[in-house]
C-alpha cells in the first residue's frame, strides 16, 4: 500500500483537525526513523494510521477490547486509551496490514510498555512532538529529540504522569512501567 492509498483510507475516519494532527506525526515519524535508524517506510504506515479509531464509536471498541483483546485493562482508564488498541485491531481487520511491528506501533501508541521496539518509540514521540502540538512542556521534549530518543519519551511520560496526576485522573500501568523500563535502562548504561 503506498502512502496516497493509506492517507486515503485514514482520510475517511478523522476529522480535518485530526487528520492535519496525522500528517504531522507521519513527516515527524519519518525524521525520527532516519535519525535514529529505524525504518522510514513502516514508521510512514503506523503513523499513518495511529489514530485510524480515534472517533469510532466508543460502544464498539469496548466491545472490541471485551470479545477481541487479551489486555482488558484499557476499560478501567477511560475512553481516551480505546483508539490505540482499537485501531490497531480495525487497521489489521479493515485494512488488512498485518505486519506485526506496524501494528503494535500503532497499539502502544499512546501508553509505551516496557522494552518498546524502536519504531513503537518513534510512533510514540512522532504523536507527542508533531509540528501542531502546543502545550507546555512539548518544547523541551522536542529538544531533547534531537539527541536522544529515550530521554525525550522519558520525559514525554514525566509531563503526562504529571498532567494525569494533577488532575487525579488514573495513570495506566504500562506508562508508569515504560518510565520506570527507560530511566533503569539509562541508570544501568551511565554506569556502565
Amino acid at each position: 500500500m503506498n502512502r496516497e492509498q493509506a492517507l486515503a483510507i485514514v482520510k475517511l475516519q478523522l476529522t480535518e483537525h485530526r487528520y492535519t494532527h496525522t500528517l504531522g506525526v507521519v513527516e515527524t515519524a519519518i525524521k525520527l526513523a532516519e535519525q535514529f535508524g529505524g525504518d522510514p517506510s513502516k514508521a510512514e504506515l503506523a503513523a499513518i494510521f495511529h489514530d485510524y479509531a480515534k472517533f469510532r464509536d466508543k460502544e464498539e471498541m469496548k466491545r472490541v477490547v471485551q470479545e477481541k483483546l487479551e489486555d482488558k485493562s484499557f476499560l478501567e482508564y477511560g475512553d481516551e486509551l480505546l483508539h490505540a488498541p482499537c485501531g490497531a485491531y480495525f487497521v489489521k481487520q479493515e485494512v488488512g496490514i498485518d505486519d506485526q511491528e506496524i501494528l503494535q506501533a500503532i497499539y502502544y501508541h499512546t501508553t509505551g510498555r516496557p522494552q518498546m521496539t524502536l519504531l513503537e518509540k518513534i510512533v510514540f514521540l512522532a504523536d507527542y512532538i508533531e509540528p501542531g502540538r502546543k502545550f507546555k512542556g512539548v518544547e523541551e521534549v522536542r529538544q531533547l529529540a534531537k539527541t536522544s530518543i529515550d530521554d525525550a519519551i522519558v520525559q514525554a511520560l514525566e509531563n503526562t504522569i504529571n498532567f494525569l496526576m494533577k488532575r487525579r485522573q488514573r495513570v495506566y500501568p504500562d506508562t508508569l512501567a515504560t518510565y520506570n523500563d527507560l530511566v533503569n535502562r539509562k541508570r544501568r548504561s551511565d554506569v556502565s
